[in-house]
């Protein structure tokens, strides 16, 4: 055993060491007693040597390099030591030469030069040789370098292949093998602790977590341990996280790995990976297995398959289904996967017996916001005027990875400022960048345009305040952001169910951009773009979609599956009918967005004047002006009884507050 474990410890001879003594050497001979030589420039080359009288020759090296060899009298002078040593030792470079420069042609050097030395005598002008020098060592580097290359190469392929036959798939480079990243406790510090809000998702993660750790307390009872769970839900949940928090609780080997890393330009490798990924995982058991954007692999069958059913993607997909369908129920291998598009998911994979159970993972609510809020803001310095309260309820539908940027963003532009801490203020601004952009207050708008912009934003308040069902405002701004001239925020109510008169006055307050351009103007602009846009698309919604239209009837042509999108599913005289419900939806939207404008215009434009006038105002501004909502009392009669803590609070939750720190800026 002793003579087994010295062997490794002496020096042992690798074939890449002739390739390195070689290389050595190559470069030594180039290196060896090569004379420092310097580039210059024509000018600097006149005013400080030929004019001076000190330049021995010129040689002009293959009609495109000018080399300068300095007198052996002037060489040791101190302007010349950069150029006067050889580059090994300190022998004096008497021969050069010295400097060299570009030259575009012999024909334009020797006139330059002729001009030079016009007041020369005969004895000190220097005239041109003109020399060509091959590059030996440089040729036969040009083909000795490729053999060399291929040689390596060869030898990489012959160890890969020796070394990796036995391995999975016995192909070149192991390309068979899984490229899964085991994790094991100590890897990963995330639990469920560190998982905010999310609470339904989070007791069947921990039921999964439980299966692992206490396999017997299931089993005993002749239970079966599911073989999958699908993460499903929007773009910055918590999908990948609540996977981390499974791998630091579970304390079982946990596999990890994204749906693109199955697929690769050869023909049969992602099947490959999957045999070698379940067989490790077997080998490890208990054990899970993170498939990350598993929609790259386990999309539909059958769908826009041009070149046939047998691709390389859907060979991924059938060995996967073999996999978990395949091995023993008390195997102790769990797999988890991830994806935003449920919907695209082949049938089969969805199935009980493989992803027994969906486990959706929603946008955070009010009180998941709050919780989310209190995690992010833990590194964070912040100052007394901060109200996590007050933040939760100023980003409705943003995801958990929105609120991560809000933070980060708030602590930025805190910084940006030279601040010590992050107030309250910072907060807003990061919230109003990441929503409306960058304030472009450079910008060059002319009096018309600012105007109409400012008509147009207050159009929308206006609308929004008058009509019940639409967003309460928070703010309107005539500054610039992004590609926008102006902008409104809107708080919106979380609901999870809308009715037609909530849609209907959500298109007015869209539309009152352009009804208050109308009625002030007598004419209309393109800026209503997105707000047509987003009426149109709401108003086909409507008809095509839920069934709101008398009309069209209670008839919805949505496809959950996707597989109807190159196909209308009505005739024609159903497409018109839609078409003709539609305008008619947004044309009596508009025109009672007119009649609402009339009878409030003189609001509207001491609404706008006071806008081109602050150029930012707030919902204080809209309640002196308007007056109180009639359907928010209720909501005030509410929060009275609320206890004191948050009464304090209320004051520092005041726009005006937020209107002089937004003017400051």
């Amino acid at each position: 055993m002793k003579n087994k474990k010295e062997e490794p410890k002496g020096i042992k001879f690798n074939f890449y060491w002739i390739y390195a003594i070689i290389a050595v050497l190559f470069f030594g001979i180039q290196i060896l007693n090569v004379n420092t030589t310097s580039e210059t420039s024509w000018q600097e080359f006149n005013r400080k040597m030929l004019q001076s009288k000190e330049v021995e020759k010129i040689i002009v090296v293959n009609r495109d390099i000018a080399q300068i060899h300095i007198k052996k009298e002037f060489i040791k002078r101190d302007k010349y030591k950069d150029v006067s040593k050889k580059s090994f030792g300190n022998a004096v470079n008497e021969e050069g030469p010295h400097y060299f420069f570009q030259i575009s042609s012999p024909d334009n050097l020797e006139e330059k030069l002729k001009e030079a030395q016009k007041n020369f005598q005969e004895e000190d002008r220097v005239e041109i040789k003109y020399t060509t020098k091959k590059d030996v060592i440089g040729d036969a580097f040009s083909w000795i370098f490729p053999i060399l290359i291929m040689v390596a190469i060869w030898i990489f392929f012959m160890r890969r292949m020796s070394g990796g036959a036995g391995g999975a798939g016995g192909q070149i480079f192991n390309i068979g093998k899984s490229k899964a990243t085991l994790f094991d406790k100590t890897k990963v510090n995330v639990s469920f602790k560190d998982v905010a809000g999310l609470e339904g998702a989070k007791e069947e993660v921990e039921e999964i977590v439980d299966f692992l750790k206490k396999p017997k307390k299931y089993t005993a009872l002749g239970g079966k341990i599911p073989r999958g769970a699908l993460l499903v839900g929007p773009p910055g949940t918590g999908k990948t996280l609540l996977a981390k928090a499974v791998a630091g609780e579970a304390q079982v080997p946990f596999f990890s790995l994204s749906g693109s890393d199955f697929v690769e330009m050869f023909v049969g490798v992602g099947a490959s990976r999957v045999r070698d990924l379940f067989k490790q995982a077997k080998e490890k058991s208990p054990s899970i297995i993170f498939i990350d954007e598993i929609d790259a692999i386990g999309r539909a069958r059958g769908k826009s398959n041009i070149t046939g059913g047998n691709d390389e993607r859907e060979n991924t997909l059938n060995q996967l289904l073999t996999e978990m369908d395949g091995f023993g129920t008390n195997s102790g291998v769990i797999v988890i996967g991830a994806t935003n598009r449920a919907d695209i998911l082949d049938r089969a994979l969805l199935r009980a017996g493989r992803f027994d159970r969906q486990i959706f993972v929603d946008l955070p609510d009010l009180n998941e916001r709050k919780e989310i809020f209190e995690v992010h803001v833990k590194p964070l310095t912040l100052a007394k005027d901060v109200d996590i309260d007050f933040l939760s309820k100023q980003t409705p539908g943003f995801s958990g990875a929105d609120i991560a940027n809000v933070c980060n963003e708030s602590a930025l532009i805190a910084a940006r400022k030279n601040k010590k801490i992050v107030e309250k203020q910072d907060f807003l601004d990061a919230v109003d960048r990441i929503i409306g952009g960058l304030e472009k207050k450079n910008k060059i708008i002319s009096e018309d345009e600012k105007r109409t912009v400012a008509f147009h934003e207050a159009g929308h308040a206006t609308v929004s305040w008058f009509m019940q069902f639409a967003s309460p405002l928070v703010k309107v701004t005539i500054v610039p952001r992004g590609r926008s001239l102006g902008a409104a925020w809107y708080l919106p109510e979380e609901r999870q169910l809308t009715t037609t008169e909530q849609l209907r006055h959500e298109m007015c307050a869209a539309l009152g951009g352009r009804a208050a351009e109308k009625i002030i103007f007598n004419k209309i602009s393109t800026g209503a773009l997105s707000d047509l846009e987003k009426v149109t698309k709401q108003a086909y919604s409507m008809v095509s979609v839920y069934g709101l239209s008398d009309k069209v009837g209670n008839i919805s042509f949505y496809d959950s599956s996707g597989r109807e999108s190159f196909n209308k599913p009505y005739s024609e005289s159903t497409a018109k009918l839609i078409d003709d419900e539609v305008s008619r939806i947004v044309e009596d939207c508009y025109q009672e967005t007119i009649k609402l404008l009339k009878k409030h215009k003189s609001k509207l434009t001491k609404l706008a004047e006071l806008l081109l006038e602050k150029e930012v105002i707030f919902k204080e501004d809209l309640l002196a002006i308007f007056g109180p909502r009639p359907w928010d009392k209720e909501e005030i009669k509410e929060e009275k009884p609320k206890p004191k803590k948050r009464k304090a609070k209320s004051n520092k939750d005041e726009p005006k507050q937020v209107d002089n720190a937004g003017e400051d800026k």
